[in-house]
């Protein structure tokens, strides 16, 4: 098996390597090829992925390559994460939609959607790439915004993708956390997009939840206020405080002396001093401040699955071609899938919890108008987005924010330049 990591500089691939080194039984990895277009922090993970692998026994050849037809040539999976113009261009999502007194946010909102028009047309490269180099292989997308990232892939080329988040995890983690039970004891109804999505109808050993129960997942530490949850009656993704306590999110942001993306310079700055260091073999304690985990269990499940035949339920973003009925059949959706080396099967989703789908297919409108700005390069789909996006939706800021959102990010938007 070749196993790629593209954007292998980012701080998360000791992750994979991790998941890589514990299932060595069932996944026959002969190679890892490390690419990035950042020729020291590749230098730099290359170094430190070999001292892990000699650690920890992993027995695959492990290089490092810019090529990035080298990279996907004859690849069976190709794990992307990868962050076009870097923290630098985050903390602009974040600053610029701030002054109006909008959510700036690296998923979501103004700022969620110039992370989608900067990465767009990578992936876009890399999966034609795929298409030509390895047409059997997969894409297993862990860029965000991966449910934005995943449709333009499906709707413009025909190569293999599986967008991915850590979020389907989340109620089993919970469940351990609130209520000290195993999280394959836990199953539930999962519906929605990515960082957009309702948890409903939750059982432990098959049997429904009690309302204390309930009451106990609501409570914990999740940022949104659990007389919320319990009014909704269905666990929503965190992410869901953008929208449900968005005047507060702002407040807070304004009031904040650094932004998230900020925050996360300095934390890799250390966690990158640490994997220079020649003696270190283990994953740095710095990187447990970075965030994302589970991500690392949920792409290499998907692996085994895939590679093995094995039928596994996931969730995974995919088009949702009837699963959820009141959206177009090629808009992604984010809903458990059986998962195999056929590929992906989305399970029907039979019933949305109805305080949820207004939100969700307003957001989807956005989603999809976001996806062919960012093919296309046109400024009016690019307003239309952000128009019908909850978080924007004003006509005076709309015309006030896109050309500066456009100045910030000129460097990175060739497809707009026309």
């Amino acid at each position: 098996m070749k196993f790629t990591i593209a954007g292998a500089g980012s701080s998360y691939t000791p992750e994979l390597l991790e998941e890589i080194a514990r299932r060595q039984q069932e996944l026959p990895v002969s190679e890892i090829v490390l690419y990035d277009i950042d020729e020291q922090r590749l230098e730099i993970m290359l170094g430190f992925s070999l001292r892990y692998a000699k650690k920890h026994g992993i027995r695959a050849h492990i290089r490092a390559t810019r090529d990035l037809d080298d990279a996907v040539a004859g690849a069976d999976f190709v794990d992307t994460q990868i962050r076009v113009g870097g923290n630098q261009q985050r903390v602009k999502d974040e600053r610029i939609p701030l002054k109006y007194g909008l959510v700036g946010q690296e998923t979501t909102g103004a700022g969620g959607m110039m992370k989608a028009f900067r990465t767009i047309p990578v992936l876009l490269d890399i999966a034609r790439r795929m298409e030509r180099l390895a047409p059997e292989g997969w894409i297993i997308n862990y860029t965000n915004p991966t449910g934005l990232i995943t449709e333009a892939v499906t709707r413009y080329t025909g190569a293999n993708i599986a967008g991915f988040c850590s979020g389907g995890l989340f109620p089993k983690y919970w469940a351990k956390d609130a209520l000290g039970i195993e999280g394959k004891r836990v199953q539930y109804d999962y519906v929605g997009l990515n960082h957009m999505n309702f948890i409903s109808n939750i059982t432990i050993d098959g049997k429904p939840i009690s309302q204390e129960q309930f009451d106990l997942l609501a409570a914990r530490d999740s940022g949104l206020d659990p007389g919320l949850i319990r009014t909704l009656g269905v666990l929503p993704s965190p992410y869901l405080g953008w929208f449900y306590h968005t005047a507060e999110r702002v407040a807070q942001m304004k009031q904040a002396q650094r932004t998230r993306g900020e925050e996360v310079m300095e934390i890799e700055r250390e966690v990158f001093a640490a994997y220079a260091d020649p003696t270190l073999d283990e994953k740095p304690p710095a990187l447990a401040k970075r965030g994302g985990g589970g991500y690392s269990e949920v792409a290499m499940t998907f692996v085994h699955a895939v590679w093995n035949n094995v039928d596994t339920e996931m969730v995974v973003n995919v088009p949702s071609n009837g699963a959820v009925e009141f959206l177009p059949r090629d808009a992604v959706v984010e809903i458990p899938c059986l998962v195999n080396s056929r590929g992906m099967s989305p399970l029907h989703v039979g019933r949305v919890p109805p305080m949820c789908w207004g939100l969700i297919a307003q957001v989807k409108n956005y989603e999809q108008l976001a996806v062919e700005a960012a093919v296309e390069g046109s400024v009016r789909k690019m307003k239309q987005a952000l128009l019908a996006h909850p978080l924007v939706r004003e006509y005076s800021l709309v015309e006030q924010l896109v050309p500066e959102l456009l100045a910030a990010n000129r460097d990175y938007l060739p497809q707009f330049q026309q």
